[in-house]
């Protein structure tokens, strides 16, 4: 059976003290209880993976936002997957559409960081989606085909069955459009055939793909209940702890 997973992603928000005290709050809320078979993940800023790993233990798994193309050397103010690994972290995002965007992060650069990330044991968490020009052209499939293929270039099976998927409509975070469960299954499905054609079906059934696209406790149960959604990589919503839980429950 495929994982369910709802991961919170806390981008550039809290400081030190606020991100402890959201962590233990999600921590005392998931203690009272989830769906059977549904994990959580949070990832906090670089600056608090320590401290929070200490507060989650291992109830909750802990993930860095980015990481770096190398292991090590003259880059200031990168961070790598060595480094990460030893705060006790497990996964890591890797290719979110801000980073596409606003970092210029290429696919071939995106390819080297998957590969780096496993070989130090974290689990990438890949992004993937379409903006709103390429949505509307009619090329979106394309575009996340190529997303994937380029990223995963020169991954064995071992490897892709350690990653997990994530698919942001980046269209639809932030604009006030909105993508219908129906899309959002239509392109899990197609993301889940992809992964079949580029390996065997075994692999694409235990893939977990998670929905990135403005997620929220009122549209989290339709959205979840589409076959092929696995959960959800979830923005702002992670920023409250009730918010949070109640996208999990909502399996």
């Amino acid at each position: 059976m495929r994982r369910k997973i709802v991961a919170g992603n806390w981008k550039m928000n809290t400081t030190l003290n606020d991100g402890l005290r959201l962590a233990g709050e999600v921590k005392e809320d998931a203690e009272k209880g989830l769906p059977e078979g549904v994990s959580l993940i949070v990832a906090p800023p670089f600056t608090h993976l320590t401290g929070i790993r200490e507060i989650l233990a291992d109830s909750i798994g802990l993930s860095a936002q980015n990481c770096a193309t190398d292991d090590s050397g003259a880059f200031t103010g990168e961070v790598s997957a060595k480094m990460i690994a030893s705060t006790g972290a497990e996964y890591v995002i890797i290719g979110h559409s801000e980073r596409r965007l606003f970092f210029r992060e290429s696919d071939k650069e995106l390819n080297k960081k998957v590969k780096i990330a496993l070989a130090n044991d974290l689990t990438p968490i890949f992004c993937c989606g379409e903006n709103l020009h390429e949505r509307e052209k009619g090329i979106y499939k394309e575009v996340v085909r190529n997303q994937i293929e380029l990223g995963f270039t020169g991954l064995n099976e071992d490897d892709f069955r350690k990653i997990i998927i994530a698919y942001e409509p980046v269209w639809a975070i932030g604009t006030g459009k909105t993508a219908t469960p129906e899309q959002a299954q239509d392109m899990h499905s197609f993301i889940r055939d992809l992964v079949k054609k580029l390996y065997n079906s075994d692999t694409a059934s235990t893939t977990s793909i998670l929905y990135g696209g403005s997620c929220k406790p009122s549209n989290a149960r339709e959205i979840f209940e589409n076959s092929d959604v696995d959960g959800g990589l979830i923005g702002g919503a992670s920023l409250n702890a009730d918010d949070f839980l109640a996208i999990a429950r909502s399996f």
